[in-house]
C-alpha cells in the first residue's frame, strides 16, 4: 500500500487548506499538520512552508502532488487486478457518494441491487455536494460520487480523478394545477417569459444555468422569488406564486399542487450528470458493476435522457 501521508498531502493540495483538509479526511487538523511535517521529514524535502496562519505547498510538493497522481492511478490499477484474481476475495466495503436527488433516484436503488447480489458488501452512502465529493474521493473516504456538471470545481481535473457520463438531466417547468399551459405535452420557454418565476439566487450555478437559458431564448423572465431548495420551490408553486424548473430526476411530492411540464426547443436547458471515482479505480471489478448498475438504473426510470456525446 501507498504511504497514507502521500493522501494526506494531496488532499492538502486539492482542499487548499489544513482545516479543510482535516474534515475531509475525518481528523483534526493538529494530526493533519503533524502528518504533513512527519512526511517531509522523512522524505528529508520541504513540502510545505507557513503562509501567515497556514500553510502552503513548496515547489517540491506540487511536483510530488503532480507527479503523485500517476502513481496513485497505477496503484488503483495494480489493486484492481490482484483483488479481482482472488476469486474468492469478496468485497467489503463501498463508499457512494452524491448530491441529494441523485442519492435518491440512483444510488439508494443501486446500492440495494448490489447488496442483494453480494451480500457481505458493506454500501455506505454520504449525501454532498460536487467539491465536498471531491475532496472525499482524493481523501480516499469515498469510491464513486454521482455530480452535476456544471457544479463541479477547478480541482477537479483529469489527473487525480476520471469523469465519465452518466445521463443528460433535462429540467421541466412546474407550474400551478390552474395555470393555462396545463394540459399541455411540452412547451417552449419563450410562452412562460412572462410568468413570475422562482429561482436560485444570483451567482449560483443553477441561477446560471436559468439566465442562459433565456439569453438563448431571447426573453427576458420576471424573478420573483429567490429560493435555493428545490422543495421550497415545488411549495411556491404548488401556492400558486409563481413557476420554476425543476430536473427530471427529481420527483414532485404526492400531494403537490404544482405540475410538471416538460419544455421543449433548443433552448430546453439540461444538466449533465457524471460519474466520478479516482483515476485508475475502475480496474476494480465492483466499480465496474457500480457503473453499469447506474446506467441501468438511469435508463430504467424511463425518465431520463441518454447522454449527448461522450
Amino acid at each position: 500500500m501507498l504511504d497514507h501521508r502521500l493522501t494526506v498531502l494531496r488532499t492538502f493540495a486539492a482542499c487548499g487548506t489544513v482545516t479543510a483538509a482535516a474534515e475531509a479526511l475525518g481528523y483534526s487538523a493538529s494530526a493533519v499538520s503533524s502528518q504533513l511535517r512527519e512526511y517531509q521529514r522523512a522524505l528529508g524535502v520541504r513540502l510545505v512552508a507557513k503562509d501567515g496562519r497556514g500553510l502552503r505547498l513548496t515547489a517540491a510538493g506540487a511536483a510530488l502532488v503532480e507527479r503523485a497522481d500517476d502513481l496513485v492511478a497505477l496503484w488503483e490499477e495494480i489493486h484492481g487486478q490482484v483483488r479481482d484474481s482472488d476469486h474468492e476475495a469478496a468485497p467489503a466495503l463501498l463508499r457512494l457518494g452524491g448530491f441529494s436527488t441523485a442519492t435518491a433516484s440512483l444510488l439508494s436503488p443501486v446500492a440495494a441491487h448490489l447488496r442483494s447480489v453480494h451480500s457481505s458488501l458493506d454500501v455506505h452512502i454520504i449525501e454532498a455536494d460536487p467539491a465536498r465529493c471531491v475532496d472525499l474521493l482524493i481523501a480516499e473516504r469515498l469510491d464513486m460520487a454521482v455530480i452535476v456538471a456544471m457544479q463541479a470545481t477547478p480541482e477537479l481535473g483529469e489527473s487525480a480523478l476520471e469523469q465519465l457520463p452518466l445521463l443528460d438531466d433535462p429540467l421541466d417547468v412546474i407550474v400551478p394545477a390552474d395555470h393555462p399551459l396545463v394540459g399541455r405535452r411540452a412547451v417552449a420557454l419563450e410562452e412562460l417569459a412572462g410568468d413570475p418565476w422562482i429561482t436560485d439566487r444570483p451567482g449560483t450555478p443553477y441561477r446560471a444555468l436559468f439566465v442562459t437559458a433565456f439569453t438563448a431564448a431571447g426573453a427576458t423572465p420576471r424573478v420573483a422569488h429567490q429560493v435555493s431548495d428545490w422543495g421550497s420551490q415545488e411549495s411556491l408553486v404548488g401556492n400558486g406564486l409563481g413557476v420554476a424548473f425543476i430536473p427530471r430526476l427529481m420527483r414532485l411530492s404526492s400531494d403537490s399542487g404544482a405540475v410538471r411540464i416538460p419544455l421543449e426547443g433548443n433552448t430546453a436547458p439540461t444538466r449533465k450528470i457524471l460519474v466520478v471515482l479516482r483515476r485508475g479505480a475502475r480496474s476494480h471489478q465492483i466499480f465496474a458493476e457500480v457503473l453499469e448498475a447506474l446506467r441501468e438504473t438511469a435508463r430504467s426510470t424511463h425518465v431520463l435522457t441518454e447522454p449527448r456525446g461522450d
